[in-house]
């Protein structure tokens, strides 16, 4: 992984302890990079800091109490400051829109968007002062395919790959890029229940033109280059890594002659 340069620097992880999360940690810590592992059950992420090495420490960290970024913020900011945010947090409340209450539509955006931005923000302005910083979000591919019975979650990912433009047009000329990651089908802790099922895993594969469902690993990959020099000039971007499904929507309409 020398190859990226990005030995020397921090990364600062939130969801640090979800499957995602996990992943992204130890790839930048294979990569030379010091990482700061927040989340909400800081025991996980601190077996996973000590797992990783490198420096690597955890913080308590709950996007939805912005005491908690603030203070984390100033933690690594009097160690040096961050180079890379990856903000990999999110939660899932589900349900229809035609019964999601006001608190899981609000308590899913105060996570998975206002702590996003509250995240950026806190970790952001020490970029923004040495004139350099790479911003990633894991958005979604429900962000531009509505995701049924799952309340809020397709708007506060479509509203998070919008904010990550922003962000890039705001903070470009001041050195900062963000970008977003937007997984598929992702095989995870969270989800793997979904997986048990030999016949869904089967169905939901046969899905995917490449024929297989995504790692954590798979995201933690693109995450590496993103944070790194090799795309110095990439910004603004929404990168969806789904194996192709997303682009296969008109090989379902039937034609005569085409299984």
């Amino acid at each position: 992984m020398n190859w990226l340069g990005l030995e020397g620097k921090t990364a600062v992880v939130t969801g640090a302890g979800g499957g995602i999360g996990h992943a992204l940690c130890t790839a930048f810590a294979g990569a030379g990079v010091r990482v700061v592992l927040l989340d909400r059950d800081v025991d996980r992420a601190a077996s996973i800091a000590a797992d990783i090495g490198h420096g690597a420490f955890a913080l308590r960290c709950d996007l939805g109490m912005p005491a908690d970024i603030a203070a984390a913020a100033e933690r690594v900011e009097a160690e040096g400051g961050a180079d890379i945010l990856v903000n990999s947090a999110a939660i899932l409340r589900p349900g229809p829109l035609e019964t999601v209450s006001e608190a899981d539509w609000s308590g899913m955006l105060t996570v998975n968007l206002t702590g996003y931005l509250t995240a950026s923000q806190a970790f952001g302005r020490g970029m923004l002062a040495r004139g350099r910083g790479a911003l990633i979000h894991i958005a979604s591919i429900a962000g531009s395919q509505p995701q049924p019975a799952s309340g809020a979650y397709s708007a506060s990912k479509a509203a998070t790959i919008m904010m990550s433009r922003q962000l890039a047009h705001e903070w470009g000329p001041r050195g900062v890029r963000s970008n977003c990651i937007s997984p598929g089908l992702v095989i995870t802790p969270m989800s793997a229940p979904f997986y048990a099922d030999p016949d869904v895993k089967a169905r939901r594969e046969a899905m995917v033109p490449l024929r297989r469902i995504a790692s954590p690993e798979d995201m933690a990959d693109l995450a590496l280059f993103l944070a790194s020099e090799r795309a110095a000039y990439v910004s603004g971007q929404d990168i969806v890594v789904d194996g192709g499904l997303s682009q296969s929507l008109m090989g379902l309409v039937p034609r005569p002659g085409y299984a």
